[in-house]
């Protein structure tokens, strides 16, 4: 079926066409019910069902505060969210308010190349805090950062670079991260520095400023 075409839609298209459904089975306005006994029918919800299932897309805008140093804080919340019939590896993942990233899932080496707040930004939010909590394995956090890209339209040879460099030189910020983690840093923020000025390096040292 076609996207964005109703019930009614369609069967007009079908009668136009000489298209004929399965005996038994006959087409009805919009919003009219449907018998559920017919093959018919029940090809016709499952079709209709998957025009109005939720896509695949990346969501919120991205607002984000700077430190001194080049280490950046979301001011507000932001999410990715998988085409509803994808399988659960794949699941919709929130970044919240507050969260620290130095936007490194564009591995440094590459930045002269690809700038670390290209368009691609919003993707390499979502996997620097995919890295950061390690809530689901490494490929698939990789898949993620691909999948966004392409929800935000980065044309498909960045998309391939940016991949390809994360599943080569990911492994060392996936690792560091752990280690950070065990040691006690924190990455989500409940206060924000007002003073431009402030360093990161010293901004994290305050246990007070965490959720």
């Amino acid at each position: 079926m076609m996207a964005g075409m109703d019930r009614r839609q369609f069967c007009a298209l079908a009668a136009g066409i000489g298209a004929t459904i399965a005996a038994g089975g006959h087409c009805r306005q919009a919003g009219a019910a449907v018998p559920q006994g017919t093959a018919a029918d029940r090809w016709m919800n499952r079709a209709l069902a998957k025009q109005t299932s939720p896509a695949e897309a990346a969501v919120g805008v991205l607002f984000m505060g700077r430190f001194r140093d080049p280490m950046y804080f979301l001011t507000s919340p932001i999410s990715w969210h998988p085409d509803s019939g994808q399988s659960g590896y794949l699941a919709p993942i929130e970044v919240p308010k507050g969260f620290v990233t130095d936007l490194a899932s564009i591995p440094r080496v590459f930045w002269s190349l690809l700038r670390p707040d290209g368009e691609y930004a919003h993707a390499a939010v979502i996997h620097d805090y995919l890295y950061w909590t390690q809530l689901r394995p490494r490929d698939v956090a990789d898949e993620i950062l691909r999948r966004d890209m392409h929800d935000l339209h980065v044309d498909r040879s960045t998309v391939t670079k940016i991949h390809a460099a994360v599943r080569t030189f990911g492994g060392s910020a996936w690792d560091s991260n752990a280690v950070l983690k065990a040691s006690g840093e924190k990455r989500i923020l409940r206060i924000f520095p007002d003073d431009p000025s402030i360093l990161w390096s010293d901004w994290k040292k305050r246990p007070d400023v965490f959720t």
